[in-house]
């Protein structure tokens, strides 16, 4: 049985002495095994702790010889081992918190003497270089015959580059890295990304940059990943649109989004306060949603869209007088900003409740308005805009709605 962990042995006679401890773990692989006791001939069960410097190790008896267990922070990865003699605390951290949950299950039963048949024990040996080394943190591999197909990654990796490997899918052998807090899988041949991606709790940066995407699911924008991720790079796919619960991801500070077919944008974008670089080249943007205005950006890049030319005049009505019983109900519950859920309604009337539009009144209009387009400079959004069209502008078409006929009219009489 063995456990990969940082390690340090700390004599309890050194205080004596005026001695400190250095207070910091060495990489280390920890041992329970097997080991002939040459004073009388009879196998023992011992604890053998190899290190860089020692990978022979340095070996401490079980068998009634631990005088406590600290435990109080084992789900961390941490627990210190008292012996009897020679007088040490054998100090862990940065172990699995499982895997160290067994060990000192093991060590207890050595330590008592019970029957250790059952425990996978065999002769101790000194241990190979490879796995003493320090925690890996970083890794890139951008060839497919550098893959890992037998071996796993190592669990300590907070940086994985995985690109040109020609991957049609996530492998979910990199989804049990919850260390990780950067993914690259740029340059694959990706289709769909699994909804466990979202259980990357650390995840703060995803690059999916030229794969084959056609979606972005709304199970991972309703995962951990709106806790923790702020750089999302999905250009080079072949994204027609992205969830309404696109806009959940509140933590995102750069998106790019350049060269997919995206026709529209999330209708609620200005929900993601904390971004400030947003790019959207080559896509089938005609118009922006009018939620766009409430973005403060530090660099916009909207360049090669089929942007419509903004008129007021030519508008969409989709009012109908009087207004149905279902319209002005959904409207007095935006306006009056009463409690909502699928406990409450029907899951269909909360949809429509999450895409209601801001009228420039100020009140809501959900299922029934009067849509236009008004020309908006985006420097207005954004302190840094890369040229529009090749023509030199940075005006862009926003979407408006109207609740009433006589908003869009004063609006009319305005223009």
């Amino acid at each position: 049985m063995k456990l990969q962990c940082d390690v340090e042995v700390v004599n309890r006679m050194l205080p004596t002495f005026g001695i400190k401890s250095r207070g910091k773990g060495t990489r280390a692989v920890l041992s329970i095994g097997k080991h002939l006791d040459k004073t009388n001939q009879r196998c023992n069960v011992y604890m053998m702790i190899c290190t860089a410097k020692d990978r022979s190790g340095s070996k401490y008896k079980l068998k009634g010889n631990i005088e406590k267990f600290f435990t109080w922070f084992v789900e961390e990865g941490k627990a210190t081992v008292r012996l009897k003699e020679p007088a040490v605390d054998i100090c862990l951290s940065k172990a699995d918190a499982n895997s160290l949950k067994n060990f000192l299950s093991a060590a207890r039963l050595a330590d008592k003497g019970s029957d250790t048949s059952s425990l996978p024990l065999s002769t101790l040996t000194p241990v190979r270089a490879r796995d003493v080394e320090q925690p890996k943190k970083k890794l890139t591999i951008v060839s497919k015959k550098d893959y890992p197909l037998t071996s796993n990654f190592p669990y300590s990796l907070e940086q994985l580059q995985v690109s040109y490997c020609r991957l049609s899918r996530v492998d979910m052998r990199m989804l049990s890295l919850k260390a990780l807090r950067k993914l690259d899988l740029s340059n694959n041949h990706i289709k769909k990304l699994p909804a466990t991606v979202g259980d990357l709790s650390c995840l703060s940066e995803l690059i999916l940059h030229n794969n084959h995407l056609e979606t972005f699911s709304d199970a991972l924008c309703l995962s951990t990943l709106q806790r923790s991720l702020q750089v999302l790079d999905l250009s080079q796919n072949r994204l027609q649109f992205l969830p309404a619960q696109f806009c959940q991801l509140r933590e995102l500070v750069n998106l790019k989004l350049d060269d997919n077919s995206l026709v529209c944008l999330p209708f609620h974008i200005g929900r993601l306060s904390k971004l400030r670089f947003l790019s959207a080249a080559h896509n089938q943007l005609a118009v922006l949603p009018s939620d766009f205005r409430k973005l403060s950006l530090e660099n916009l890049d909207f360049f090669g869209n089929p942007f419509i030319q903004a008129n007021a005049l030519d508008h969409t009505m989709e009012l109908t007088f009087p207004l149905s019983l279902q319209e002005m109900a959904s409207r007095a519950v935006s306006n009056h900003r009463l409690p909502y859920g699928p406990h409450l309604i029907p899951a269909h009337l909360c949809q429509d409740l999450e895409r209601a539009k801001t009228c420039g009144c100020g009140r809501v209009c959900v299922n029934f308005y009067i849509k236009t387009a008004v020309s908006m400079n985006l420097h207005q959004v954004s302190h840094t805009v890369v040229l529009v069209d090749n023509m030199g502008g940075t005006d862009a078409p926003v979407q408006q709605h109207f609740c009433s006929l006589s908003c869009y009219s004063d609006d009319i009489i305005k223009v």
